[in-house]
Formats: C-alpha cells, structure tokens, sequence
C-alpha cells in the first residue's frame, strides 16, 4: 500500500517536470526586444499621404487682412488706425483690423477709432458686435468724449432692450469732468422717453424721467431748442399737465428765446396747436422781449396771429398785451 502511493507520488512529479521543459514559456517571461532611442526615433522619416497637394490657398478676405497689417507700419497710431477702418468697406474686416491692433505691443485704442468703429458695426448691421464695443467703452477701454457718447446713446434708444444702458451711458457722461451732456444728448433721450408715452398710465412712469432731465439740462446751462422744447411740452400735455408745461416753457423758452427768438415764436404756436393756450404772462414776456430787441412791428404781427389763433384770448387780454406793446415801442 505504501509502495503504491510512493509510485504514484513519482510518477506525478515526473509528469509534472516533462511538462514544465515541454512549455518553458510558461515559467520564464519572454524577453522584450530593445526600445530605439529617441535620436533613432526622430531621424524616421513621416510618410506623406498626398506628396503632390500644394499648401492651401489664402482667400481673397485673409489677402485684403494682409495687405492692410502690411501698410501699418510699426509705431502705427490711433489716426493711422482710423484712417485704415475708414477704408474699409467690409465691416468684418474693419473689426478684424481693429482687433489685431489692439493687441499689438505699445498700441492703445482712443475715442476717435472707437467711435469709427462702433459707426462702421451700425452701418454694416452688425449690431452684437457694436453692443460689446459699447460695454468696453463703458468698462474704460478708452478716453471719451461727447461724440463717442452720444452715438453710443443714440444707439442703444434705437435698440428695445438697450433703452436702460443709453441711461447708463448718460449718467458717465454726467460724471466725467470732460464730457458733459450737449443738447444732442438730451435730444435723443427725450425723444427716446417720449415714443413710449403711449398710454396715460404709463406716461407717469416716464414723466418723472422727463422732469430729472429737464432739471440737469436747465442745471448745466444747456439751451434747448425747438424740437427739445417741443418735446418736453408734449411730455406734460400727454400727461394732462398743462400748467407744468407752462411753467417749463416760462423757464427754459424764454432762455431759449433770448438767443433764438424764432424757435419760441415755433414753440408757442405748437402749444397752441397742441390746445395748450398759453397764458398772459407767456404772451408778455415773448411780446416784450422782441420789442425790446428792436424788432417792434414784429411784436405786433405776432399779437395780431396769437390773437387769431387763441380762441381762448379774450378782449381784456389782448388790450392788456397792445398796451404794453405801444409803452414800449414810445420809448
């Protein structure tokens, strides 16, 4: 019995060692084959798959790109600048120029090329890319100045959803030392306030935007024209607000009339059009003052056309305006 076990133990092991030399892969690992260097790997050529394909052809907008960064020449200034966006009649192009010379080294874009270039987005439609060069703007990429404004505010109160940052830009402007708000500026607020003046209860909510501009415009010593005048008045009118209007027209008209007498001649007639009549103090002092301007015979042809259409002028009012009219032109 415990021979038989010793067999077969023996026989085992030896079946098991003929097995082990019949498959010496199995015990010992193959070796690897050695690695090229990397001088050997940089010296093997890359095939090409098409040895005959020619380098790819500039198209006609990078060749114009090209031949205009050509033409600046090093130490390139704002107005070289300028004068290159103005040739342009591609507004991509003229933004691609733009943006490459701002990034060049020691250049720096100002209000003159900014301007020009806001100008040529609008004109080309390309109205995203004027927003983002008007946020720049306001962010303080470049000096100001009261045309840069302006246009960017003329922009955004033609544009529905930019109405609010045509406000932002104007409150800049009333913080720079430099660019003050001209009449231009007041004139495309208003204007742009008024065109939602279409329903009563929502003129109220405007109105008061009216009065803030109206204030600051009287406070900076801006004189309004006709079409700036007018348009206050209607903004009260619309919103039944006659004697506000009245008010307006005594304080900023007749500033208004001692230089221009013609445009508060213009401006008494549209509230009488517009059923405002004005009163015996507004007729006064617009009478008056042409005739003490020398311009008498004037005044009297005026009364004469007020008279005619004011239904609501009555004798005693006309009779009082003729007599001053008659002291006046003794002396």
């Amino acid at each position: 019995m415990l021979f038989s076990l010793s067999i077969r133990f023996i026989s085992s092991s030896a079946s098991h060692l003929c097995r082990s030399q019949q498959h010496p892969k199995t015990l010992i690992p193959p070796s690897q084959p050695p690695s090229p260097s990397q001088s050997q790997i940089d010296i093997i050529p890359s095939p090409n798959p098409n040895p005959y394909r020619s380098p790819r052809t500039r198209t006609p907008f990078e060749q114009q790109f090209e031949t205009w960064v050509e033409k600046l020449k090093p130490g390139f200034t704002p107005a070289d600048v300028d004068e290159a966006l103005r040739a342009q009649s591609d507004p991509d192009l003229a933004l691609d120029i733009f943006r490459w010379t701002a990034q060049q080294r020691g250049y720096k874009h100002n209000h003159v090329t900014y301007l020009t270039m806001i100008q040529i987005a609008i004109s080309g439609k390309r109205y995203r890319q004027a927003e983002t060069l008007i946020e720049e703007v306001i962010a303080g990429a470049c000096s100001a100045s009261v045309p840069l404004f302006n246009s960017m505010i003329k922009f955004c109160c033609g544009r529905k959803f930019l109405f609010n940052r045509a406000f932002d830009v104007y409150k800049k402007m009333m913080k720079s030392g430099d660019t003050k708000p001209s009449l231009e500026t007041y004139t495309l607020l208003l204007n742009s306030l008024l065109r939602r003046f279409n329903k009563l209860n929502v003129c109220y909510v405007y109105l008061h935007a009216v009065r803030s501009l109206t204030k600051q415009m009287k406070a900076s010593g801006v004189i309004p024209d006709t079409f700036a005048l007018n348009m206050i008045i209607k903004a009260y009118s619309k919103c039944l607000e006659v004697d506000e209007a009245i008010r307006v027209f005594r304080e900023m008209g007749f500033l208004a009339m001692k230089q221009r007498f013609k445009d508060a001649i213009d401006v008494v007639f549209d509230m009488l059009g517009n059923s405002m009549a004005p009163d015996l103090l507004t007729y006064k002092t617009l009478l008056e003052g042409l005739c003490r301007d020398g311009k008498g015979n004037e005044a009297f042809e005026l009364l004469e056309e007020l008279r005619k259409r004011d239904s609501l002028m009555n004798e005693r009012t006309y009779k009082t305006l003729l007599n001053g009219l008659h002291f006046l032109s003794c002396d």
